[in-house]
């Protein structure tokens, strides 16, 4: 007996607990009801903390609205597919929708929806500005073809000087040399040439800041040995005048003469696994055997033409002529070689990082070189008055030379390259860009925005080219698909125009508005007046399924329109209608003369496999409505399905825990409250 009644004391005392946890979870209920609230109307709680703590003031947001609610307009393009081969059709139309989102997101325009249809044999883009009620020049730009560019380094206007901006840079020249020349005064005064080149020079601190060694006729600098060939400048001496360069105005010092030697070259070259910039490398022994086949057969007669079918690099494709140039400009091992190889003669094969060389000494000789001292001074350009310019250059390439873009793996990786094929014309203006530019960008440009900017690493001929990176797949495809927009000839024509003025998008929302509250209102009181406190109870449940749709929309950015506001009061009706399947059920226990707890206990377990069942056909359909339709039917699919899962959780959730927490007080265990009278033993 002794144990008995302790194990009953203890049994007690949990039961007595569970009330505890089941008022704490309608109280945390009641608080997420005011929060969601709040959440979704920030400006009822800065209403409320403004006087009180204005530090607690949150921004105000408005909820994301269609075209139907704010007025906007919605257009609808046939791309013209006439030119394109069937089966790149639809890659080329998701190629202009690409370029389309672009263009329209470039004017502004918040949260467009831009969509492609493919049904009939016809190829359209839907689009729908919401907000933007005169579009005229968003229509005229949207019609127009892509415009794919590829741009090399250096900057460009994108406008011309007005005449104030030329008359500025006249008047800052005019100020900046008038500058120079007080400061060269001072040095022909005899004041320390070094002191008034770290005072004044622009150039970066550096160990041989301000010196030139080996200055030539021909060379960079060939402003300042001029200048002291044909003014017959004494060493020591400081030119008594500035002298304009690419990198400013300069004061020089002649400092030193000297003579060095330097080589007319060619060579051929045959690079191998393992050696830098190799874009096809072979192995060594084939390279070997390669370069010594050629060597064997090389005269000066035939060196350009063997170099023109055999050598790979920047020079192939001009006989591996490397032109003038000071041997000391070369690797180690070239530098060597090409030193000891006679004039006329070809060197023996030699191994640089690059690969394997052979090397024709065309001709030799010496040149007058020159050491000075500068000072450099800023020289305003134009692109210091003109602020809108671009670090790019345009170029002849142009989407017309490109033949077709794909994605391609990496044999050994696997990862996704991105590979550009050439039409003729296109490889041989690609393979002079490629061959100037070696180490540095050229920019490709769609519709004037980069869209990629690869390195070059080699020079490419052949008019193929590959670009690499870190891509994941979908980031390769969409470059591909956005070469090829701009590269295929697809046009678009205007179809139809549909415009919803913002007043009458006002009167939509507010219409709209006023019916979901009504529609609330009236399935309130329906359940009020047909199930009493079960009904109430509901009520107050619904109101916080409504808000936790609200807020779902905020958090995932759920576009509302009228077809969505429609999803939304048909999953009120599905909420509704799983808590009248709980209620009936409910009274069909109490009938039977269950206990008020026990029967509540019972209704939610033998409802829920009828709302479960009944909720996830409805989800079903949602699901099949939003993958295969679009458009309005996408938000009423959207927003029902975003209702049909928060309903099951307020009516098996939300309900019973303020169901069975009602219970617990003895007055709202009445029949008359549940509409109900129990069957007497």
């Amino acid at each position: 007996m002794q144990t008995w009644k302790v194990v009953k004391k203890q049994k007690n005392k949990n039961k007595q607990n569970k009330p505890w946890g089941r008022r704490i979870a309608a109280l945390l209920l009641v608080l997420a009801t005011i929060g969601t609230f709040f959440y979704n109307f920030p400006n009822q709680w800065n209403k409320l903390v403004k006087t009180v703590n204005p530090s607690l003031l949150v921004e105000e947001t408005d909820f994301r609205l269609g075209l139907d609610l704010q007025g906007g307009t919605h257009l609808v393009y046939e791309a013209n597919m006439a030119s394109i081969n069937e089966d790149d059709r639809v890659d080329a139309l998701e190629g202009v929708k690409d370029v389309i989102e672009r263009r329209v997101n470039a004017f502004g325009v918040s949260e467009p929806v831009v969509q492609t249809t493919t049904t009939g044999g016809t190829y359209r883009v839907i689009i729908e500005l919401a907000g933007i009620n005169n579009v005229t020049d968003a229509i005229n730009q949207i019609g127009e073809t892509p415009v794919l560019e590829f741009k090399k380094p250096g900057q460009q206007l994108e406008r011309d000087p007005t005449d104030e901006e030329k008359l500025e840079l006249e008047n800052l020249n005019v100020s900046e040399t008038q500058s120079a020349k007080d400061v060269l005064k001072r040095a022909l005064a005899g004041e320390n040439f070094d002191d008034l080149m770290n005072e004044f020079s622009i150039e970066q601190e550096r160990e041989n800041r301000g010196v030139l060694k080996g200055v030539t006729s021909e060379g960079y600098f060939g402003e300042f040995a001029g200048i002291i060939e044909t003014k017959r400048l004494a060493k020591g001496r400081i030119y008594d005048d500035v002298v304009e360069t690419r990198d400013g105005i300069n004061i020089f010092r002649y400092d030193e003469n000297g003579e060095s030697t330097e080589l007319l070259l060619s060579h051929i070259l045959i690079c191998f696994e393992g050696k830098q910039n190799c874009s096809n490398p072979i192995p060594e022994i084939e390279a070997s055997v390669k370069i010594n086949e050629i060597k064997g057969k090389a005269t000066n007669e035939n060196f350009s033409d063997l170099a023109r079918e055999n050598s790979v690099g920047p020079t192939s494709a001009n006989g591996g002529d490397l032109g003038w140039a000071n041997p000391a400009s070369f690797v180690d091992a070239f530098k060597l070689k090409a030193l000891s190889t006679d004039i006329g003669a070809i060197s023996d094969v030699v191994e640089t990082e690059f690969g394997y060389h052979i090397i024709h000494n065309r001709e030799q000789r010496s040149v007058e070189t020159y050491d000075i001292k500068r000072i450099v001074f800023k020289k305003s350009t134009v692109f210091d008055v003109v602020p809108q310019s671009s670090p790019w250059t345009n170029t002849e390439l142009s989407g017309k030379h490109l033949d077709r873009a794909s994605v391609e793996f990496d044999y050994n990786t696997g990862a996704p390259f991105v590979t550009l094929k050439f039409n003729s014309e296109g490889g041989d203006l690609f393979a002079e860009l490629t061959t100037e530019y070696i180490g540095q960008p050229i920019a490709i440009f769609l519709d004037g925005s980069p869209i990629s900017t690869p390195t070059v690493q080699q020079a490419i001929y052949g008019g193929s080219a590959v670009i690499t990176g870190d891509f994941t797949l979908e980031e390769a495809k969409l470059l591909a698909q956005r070469l090829n927009a701009g590269a295929l000839p697809v046009a678009v024509n205007l179809l139809s125009q549909q415009t919803v003025g913002p007043t009458l998008g006002s009167i939509s929302l507010e219409k709209s508005i006023k019916a979901a509250l009504m529609g609330f209102a009236l399935v309130a009181l329906f359940m009020v007046l047909m199930y009493r406190l079960p009904g109430l109870i509901a009520v107050v449940a619904l109101l916080l399924f409504a808000l936790m749709n609200l807020a779902a929309y905020r958090i995932f950015g759920v576009t509302i329109t009228l077809a969505g506001i429609a999803g939304f009061v048909l999953s009120l009706g599905i909420a509704v209608d799983a808590n009248v399947l709980i209620i009936e059920r409910l009274k069909e226990e109490l009938k039977s003369g269950r206990g008020f707890i026990s029967a509540a206990d019972e209704a939610f377990n033998r409802a829920w496999t009828a709302i479960r069942d009944g909720n996830i056909t409805t989800l079903i359909a949602a699901g099949v409505l939003y993958w295969f339709s679009s458009s309005f039917i996408r938000g009423f699919a959207l927003t029902l399905s975003i209702g049909v899962v928060l309903s099951m959780f307020t009516a098996l959730t939300v309900t019973q825990v303020y169901l069975k927490t009602m219970l617990e007080i003895k007055a709202s265990r009445n029949e008359f409250l549940f509409g109900v009278k129990k069957e007497k033993e």
